[in-house]
């Protein structure tokens, strides 16, 4: 066992992915994950609507627009691009599927769009918050800042539609080591920042556990920025990823997050990708369409309290 980490005086149990935060178990020894209905998959379908700063307010360990002197014209156009049209053009593709979306949502948009929370309102959208703005990220935040940017997004959805908000996504995936708890602390119920499994798990915090849904930087049409790839080979890989989840669904329920961004996925020349992608996915039998906080209900209910011995015949890793 190794006690130290090399030139330094931290011992192995400090390093970040600990599983005494992260209870660790491979799947293939697991008990079956029953899904309502035995599905095989419950399909989560999240558009990040987001609002970038067109001048940031503040900058801290990334500049949003790299490119300078600012403003970055080119690249906040492409962003406002998606809350002015690619938004409405994928409403109208998740509308024809009747699917109730889970957004992950920067709050400023209920403020700064008044159009566009009507039109989530109007769809009964579950929320998921990805912070307040997507150019005031979260990683070298101090604690007490960092609990006051959480507590102020519970607080304006709580003025925004009477509800408490039950879900956390850090802005660009941003976050510290307290994210977790602080979101435990205050009410939040699952979160969305770790793409570790293909089934909810907990995360463990002292102000009790959170249930960690499982989000996707890979079937996420971000790839198209990344990989510089197109609408049909991201239709193939949300095929190719469900056609496995739903095979390996017919012994324990698993879960698929399919991740889009009006701007990109919104596009003329690509939103008819989506259209087909979704009819694929949701023409077969055995398949839950559910909000981020249905599957985090569901699984604190009925399948998490019955992992906590599973995990103890692994926790001499921790």
């Amino acid at each position: 066992m190794l006690e130290k980490v090399s030139g330094s005086h931290r011992t192995w149990s400090h390093r970040v992915m600990s599983t005494e935060r992260f209870p660790y178990s491979p799947l293939p020894e697991r008990p079956p994950l029953t899904w309502p209905g035995n599905a095989r998959v419950a399909v989560w379908v999240l558009p990040n609507i987001e609002h970038y700063e067109y001048q940031p307010a503040l900058i801290n360990d990334r500049d949003p627009w790299p490119r300078m002197p600012h403003p970055d014209v080119m690249n906040y156009g492409v962003r406002d691009y998606g809350n002015r049209v690619g938004v409405w053009r994928m409403f109208d593709c998740l509308d024809r599927h009747n699917i109730r979306a889970t957004i992950s949502l920067n709050f400023s948009v209920i403020e700064h769009y008044p159009e566009i929370w009507e039109a989530m309102e109007a769809r009964q959208c579950d929320y998921l918050c990805h912070g307040l703005y997507n150019t005031r990220y979260l990683w070298s935040v101090p604690e007490d800042e960092e609990r006051e940017v959480i507590r102020d997004c519970v607080e304006v959805l709580r003025k925004a539609n009477g509800t408490q908000l039950n879900g956390w996504f850090g802005p660009a995936a941003s976050g510290t080591m307290q994210t977790a708890g602080l979101a435990a602390e205050l009410g939040i119920s699952y979160i969305a920042d770790y793409y570790h499994d293909d089934q909810p798990m907990p995360v463990r915090t002292p102000h009790g556990d959170l249930v960690s849904v499982p989000y996707s930087m890979e079937i996420n049409d971000a790839i198209l920025y990344r990989y510089q790839t197109e609408g049909e080979e991201f239709e193939r890989m949300i095929r190719d990823a469900f056609d496995v989840l739903y095979a390996e669904g017919e012994e324990s329920g698993r879960v698929m997050a399919i991740c889009l961004h009006p701007y990109l996925y919104g596009q003329p020349h690509r939103v008819k990708y989506l259209d087909r992608a979704l009819e694929y996915v949701l023409g077969h039998e055995g398949v839950w369409q559910a909000t981020g906080t249905e599957i985090a209900d569901w699984s604190r209910q009925h399948w998490l309290p019955g992992l906590e011995s599973h995990f103890e015949q692994f926790a001499g890793g921790a």
